[in-house]
């Protein structure tokens, strides 16, 4: 296998080619892969939680949906319990409470000009963020 410096300057054609070729030696057993097994689950997430979150970032449960690309009624159960946020939300949800700034950084400069749209309406309206 080429180093990653080396791999960088092949052409993509090179860069198949290879794959193909470290595929065929896998499957006759002449090249083991190393394999990482990620075991640890996002925490779950109470209504409680969830609504300590979105008041730290100071956002409406619209504007919470769009930043979770989740509707906002979704938002709602959660936050009253009649719903629990599931596999991929709860996952999002431990990466903005590990670091809210990443909202900032994912959907504008400034709070007052910062536009996130709505998963209905994407290309349509946008709702602010502040």
């Amino acid at each position: 296998m080429p180093e990653k410096e080396e791999y960088e300057k092949m052409s993509v054609f090179e860069q198949i080619k290879n794959g193909l070729e470290q595929s065929i030696a896998y499957s006759r057993g002449e090249l083991s892969l190393r394999t990482t097994t990620l075991s640890i689950a996002p925490p779950p997430a109470s209504a409680r939680r969830v609504l300590a979150l979105r008041r730290k970032l100071k956002v409406s449960q619209s504007v919470f949906a769009a930043i979770l690309n989740v509707s906002p009624k979704l938002v709602q159960s959660w936050e009253q319990g009649a719903k629990s946020p599931q596999r991929g939300d709860l996952r999002l949800l431990q990466i903005i409470e590990k670091d809210p700034a990443i909202v900032q950084t994912l959907f504008g400069a400034s709070r007052s000009k910062s536009r996130v749209a709505t998963p209905k309406s994407r290309g349509a309206k946008s709702r602010a963020v502040a």
